[in-house]
């Protein structure tokens, strides 16, 4: 596919609370480094920058961030925020609150629901904004979280954040969150070889919630990226689409509910183009059943 035909637009569309965005999206992690966080090869900042650009350019209008994804040097929010700004009416920035890193990177106790306000000025200072469009709660392991999320609607009240949602969360979360305020998403770690996230899936689907995978294509390589051998069904229908497999990955992705976005991350602007001509891709029932087991344990 060349280069011309690739938008972001070819996925469709989803609305967040009151925002439309289209499908497949951005994930701003892997802008800051060769590795994830402090590890690794500091990014080339202008070839960030020139991603970030190139990305709102081909469709990209919903990109996902983070005050703690930082590496030696650089910022992901720091990145956008230079790229970007004066930001697209349409472009809808969500980042993610709760988890801490001190000056050395090293990760801390989760943030208190107290200091959450501290975790959303931060990040509305690095991005240059008056408000934040998405403010995800990330879940470290609690098993209530109607403090903290209750910390962010107060916030969502005054104005600082617009839209809400939650991430790592079971089912048991999503109804504590809906009790307090409008949940418009759920990101969970979810892919080909993820098992265990159907059940959110499904819940999302029933409540009209915006289903947000992360390491759709790097699997079990998290952070690190996809480092794994790759499975044999998604080779196959690799060759058979003249594609790549991260393109299969996504494609799998997107076609899990029409309320499922993607948000694969690159600092790679040839990887960009590449996965956001996914979004064009359409596997046949025979591959989705080909893929639907693949790396999952038999039942």
């Amino acid at each position: 596919m060349t280069t011309h035909t690739v938008s972001a637009t070819t996925a469709g569309t989803w609305t967040l609370g009151d925002r439309t965005v289209n499908r497949l999206g951005f994930g701003a992690m892997r802008l800051t480094g060769s590795a994830a966080f402090h590890q690794g090869t500091p990014s080339d900042r202008g070839r960030a920058i020139g991603v970030l650009r190139r990305a709102v350019g081909l469709g990209v209008n919903h990109i996902d961030t983070a005050a703690f994804y930082f590496s030696r040097l650089r910022s992901a929010n720091e990145l956008i925020n230079a790229a970007l700004s004066p930001y697209p009416d349409d472009l809808v920035i969500a980042t993610k609150v709760g988890p801490a890193r001190d000056a050395d990177g090293e990760w801390v106790t989760p943030a208190r629901p107290d200091q959450l306000r501290g975790q959303v000025e931060e990040n509305l200072r690095q991005l240059g904004r008056d408000h934040l469009d998405l403010v995800n709660l990330r879940l470290m392991g609690q098993e209530s979280i109607s403090e903290h999320f209750g910390a962010l609607a107060e916030l969502r009240a005054a104005g600082l954040i617009r839209h809400l949602g939650i991430s790592g969360a079971r089912s048991e979360h999503l109804t504590q969150a809906q009790e307090i305020a409008p949940v418009v998403c759920v990101q969970n770690r979810y892919g080909i070889d993820t098992p265990g996230g159907d059940e959110m899936l499904r819940a999302c689907a029933a409540h009209g919630i915006a289903f947000v995978p992360f390491f759709s294509i790097a699997g079990e390589g998290r952070e690190a990226g996809a480092v794994r051998t790759e499975h044999d069904q998604v080779h196959a229908v690799a060759r058979a689409h003249g594609v790549s497999p991260a393109q299969v990955r996504l494609a799998w992705t997107l076609e899990q509910g029409a309320h499922v976005l993607a948000i694969p991350g690159t600092g790679d602007p040839e990887h960009l183009v590449d996965n956001l001509a996914a979004g064009a891709l359409r596997l046949t029932a025979e591959e989705l059943r080909l893929l639907g087991p693949a790396g999952r344990p038999a039942s």
